[in-house]
Formats: C-alpha cells, structure tokens, sequence
C-alpha cells in the first residue's frame, strides 16, 4: 500500500455535527480537516453525525475540482469497544476519507484490528489509518506501534497527540512552556520518526491567545512535529507559517542541491559549501524541504 506524502501543518478539528462548520471548509487554508464522531459530538447527537458526515461526503466527493476536497480528509471515530465505534467505522468507509483517526490507541493491535475489518470489507487501499497517541499506556507504547508504520502492507501513516487527554489522565499541568510535557512529546515524535511516520501536535486550547499560540507552534516546529492540531480556523494561518520553512531555510537547501548537483561533486559523500561541511545526508534534507515548499506553495 502507498504511503501518502502531504503537508500537514494545519490539522482542523471540525464536528461532525456542526452544520454551519461543515460548509466553511472549502473556503479554509488548513492543509488537513478531522471530521470528529468522537469528543465534538455529544452521544445524544451521534447518530445525527454519521448521517451529516454521509450527507457532507456525498455532496462532496473527491475531486480535483471541488475546493472541498482539497484538504486531507480525515474521520475521527470513536473507539471500537465503545456502543459507537462500529457503526462509525461502517460510516466512515463509506464515506471514503482520505484516512480515519482511531481515539485512544494504547496497543498496535488497536491498529491492526481496524486494518484488518478494512481488509476483510475489500475498503479501498487508499484508505490510511492515524493513530491517537492521549494516554500514559499509549506514550509507553508508542515504539511498537509506530513499527506498523514500517509494514508495507500497514495503513498507519500518522500519529496525533492527544494533549488535553495526557494531561488529563496523569494530572499534568500544561501552563507555560509545556515543561512537564515536553519529555513524553518528544518520546512520540522520536517513535513516529523511527516508524517513518508523520507527527501532529496537541492543540491550543485558548484559541483567543494568538500570541501564546505562535509560541507553542514554534516550540511544535523546534520539537520535529510535522503540524498541529487545531480547534478553530482563526488558527490556520499562524499554523502554516511556523511548520513551513522560511526563505533562508529555502535558499539553504537549494544551495545544498545546486552544490550536489555540479558534475565535479557528482561522486562525493561529503563537500565544502560556505565555510561547512556538507554531508548527502543534508542533500536529502534539502530535497525534501524543497518537495513540501512546492505542494504548500512556498517559494521553492
């Protein structure tokens, strides 16, 4: 099964259930939407959901010509075990998303269960899963179900860090810098890193504080998450701009390329470029900086 690679800096949480949010989407910037079944949506409104996330996809099918479907389209279940879980499944392999989000994954078999349902209804291959890494069994094991990441006849391509429920669930606060936080992020991210997967941050839960925002996307940024999850769209600008590279970042790289590329250095490993030794490496750092500038539109 292919591995998807696409930009996903802005990552917005929408509810399945929010009407008005629904017909927002194609007019948004966010690289990536989470239609959530999950927590937006209260139980009495569950079923009412589905149907609206089935109504939504049907007038809105993939196409490349629909500003709708443009963005990575993501459903957001609840969890297998719970009296939902089922029927959103059904729900979201009809609806043919770009990948479903599974809540609360604790075990690589809470990953595989799901592929193999996916397998055994013949759903289409293009189908990936994302994985909500939100609980302390989680965190610790993030590394063996990352290796499902590995697998290439796996779906997973991405995890998606649930702060609000870690901090829940061990009694952490998250006031400042993330501080107590910062130590089993970074955990996540070097796991996701090792099962070749993307990474998206928590989201920021004060979505008025555009300041203190920009902060803990630079800090997401500086950490190796790939993007970061989101609670209203007023948020996606500010998103974009700190997971993209700046134009200094960019002339580096194509300067590494351009370097790489003359035909004195063709055979090299390792070469001098302005005062530094420049390693290929590095070249395959800049060519893939340079691939994800060109899908977002930076000036690559």
């Amino acid at each position: 099964m292919r591995k998807t690679s696409r930009p996903r800096r802005s990552v917005l949480y929408v509810p399945a259930s929010n009407a008005k949010a629904l017909a927002k989407i194609a007019g948004l910037a966010a690289d990536a939407v989470i239609f959530d079944l999950e927590d937006a949506v209260a139980p009495e409104a569950k079923e009412d959901a589905r149907e609206a996330l089935r109504d939504y996809f049907l007038a809105n099918p993939a196409n490349p010509a629909n500003p709708a479907s443009k963005t990575e389209r993501i459903i957001r279940i609840n969890a297998l075990a719970s009296e939902w879980g089922a029927e959103d499944l059904l729900a979201a392999r009809a609806c043919k998303p770009d990948a479903i989000l599974l809540p609360k994954v604790e075990i690589p078999q809470d990953v595989t269960g799901v592929t193999e349902i996916l397998e055994e209804t013949d759903a289409s291959e293009n189908i990936r899963l994302w994985a909500m890494i939100e609980t302390p069994r989680g965190i610790l094991n993030a590394d063996e179900i990352a290796e499902l990441g590995l697998r290439s006849t796996g779906r997973l391509d991405c995890f998606v860090v649930g702060t609000n429920d870690i901090a829940k669930e061990t009694g952490t606060g998250m006031d400042g810098n993330r501080a107590y936080l910062v130590p089993w992020l970074m955990q996540i991210v070097l796991c996701a890193k090792a099962g070749k997967l993307d990474v998206i941050d928590g989201v920021y839960n004060d979505f008025a504080d555009a300041a203190g925002f920009a902060v803990e996307c630079g800090q997401g940024a500086r950490m190796g998450f790939d993007g970061k999850t989101l609670i209203h769209p007023a948020q996606i600008d500010a998103a974009n701009r700190a997971f993209s590279p700046d134009e200094a970042a960019l002339a580096a790289a194509r300067s590494i390329i351009e370097a790489f590329s003359l035909p004195e250095n063709a055979d090299k490993g390792a070469i001098a470029l302005n005062g530094r030794m420049i390693e290929r490496l590095h070249l395959a750092n800049a060519e893939k900086m340079m691939a994800k500038a060109q899908m977002t539109g930076d000036k690559a």
